[in-house]
């Protein structure tokens, strides 16, 4: 089996920003106000949240000013946390119309962007990857994971309006795949197997792909490219994949959409695979 190389996402974030500010023009004010799959946000929260992640980086990666901290440094401290901003931000944005957030896109997206295309990519990140496990994480797996916020919640708003088949190309959905499933060995990591013992999991569909995690003496790692026997097998459709990742398909839904093979206890791990903090 291939281990996975770093993966490199940077130069989609200005392709992946004009089509959210495309998709926001074309929105006539009712459609601003459609819920979202995301909890209690409509289109202009999600709109506003992706404005936050601009100004918020921006000011704290590139400036060095992070304002507020959290009371604690445990995960379960720094995702209330994080929701506490959000929900703070997103109520302040109401102030604003549609134009101005659109506007304010527009103008820190390209400067967010300059900053992220001047990180060395094998340099420690300020802020590792959770979700993943990792405690310290390269710049390149901070910026796939900040690609993986920016698609998932642009996601939600062209799902609110019916327009998601612009994110599905292989392009710029496979990324998003693929740094998602990264969190597997982290996910997997107290379940037991022999050495040697492989799970694959393929998701459909154009930008669909297979992974294959198998079980080695310091952990499960995560590759491709294997062509030898698989204990168990998880095949999920590409088109709801993204809603699995980010909390927004619940699992009698999920069952629907996926096909397994095996011992239950080598794919039901899957089903709880989270990459949002929360």
């Amino acid at each position: 089996m291939q281990p996975l190389p770093p993966l490199h996402t940077v130069h989609l974030f200005s392709k992946l920003d004009q089509l959210l500010l495309d998709v926001l023009a074309a929105l006539p004010p009712e459609q601003w106000e459609r819920p979202t799959l995301a909890p209690r946000w409509r289109v202009r929260d999600v709109a506003l949240h992706l404005l936050d992640g601009n100004l918020r980086s921006l000011s704290m990666l590139r400036d060095g000013y992070f304002g507020v901290q959290p009371a604690g440094a445990s995960y379960s401290e720094i995702v209330a946390f994080l929701d506490q901003l959000n929900a703070e931000w997103v109520g302040a944005g109401q102030r604003l119309s549609p134009a101005v957030i659109r506007w304010l896109l527009a103008v820190s997206g390209p400067e967010y962007h300059r900053y992220l295309a001047g990180l060395d990519p094998a340099a420690p990140a300020t802020f590792a990857v959770a979700w993943a496990g990792e405690t310290t994480s390269a710049n390149w797996f901070h910026v796939a994971r900040d690609y993986t916020e920016k698609w998932h919640h642009q996601q939600q708003i062209r799902q609110a309006v019916g327009q998601e088949a612009p994110l599905l190309t292989r392009e710029l959905y496979h990324p998003f795949l693929a740094t998602c499933l990264r969190a597997l060995p982290h996910h997997y990591r107290d379940v037991a197997a022999p050495p040697g013992q492989t799970i694959s999991f393929t998701v459909t569909g154009d930008a669909g792909d297979t992974w294959y995690l198998q079980r080695a003496a310091q952990g499960w790692l995560l590759g491709q490219q294997y062509s030898g026997p698989v204990a168990a097998s998880l095949t999920i459709e590409g088109a709801v994949a993204w809603r699995l990742f980010t909390k927004s398909l619940p699992r009698p839904q999920a069952d629907t959409w996926i096909t397994c093979t095996g011992e239950p206890r080598l794919w039901e791990p899957f089903f709880g695979l989270i990459t949002v903090m929360g």
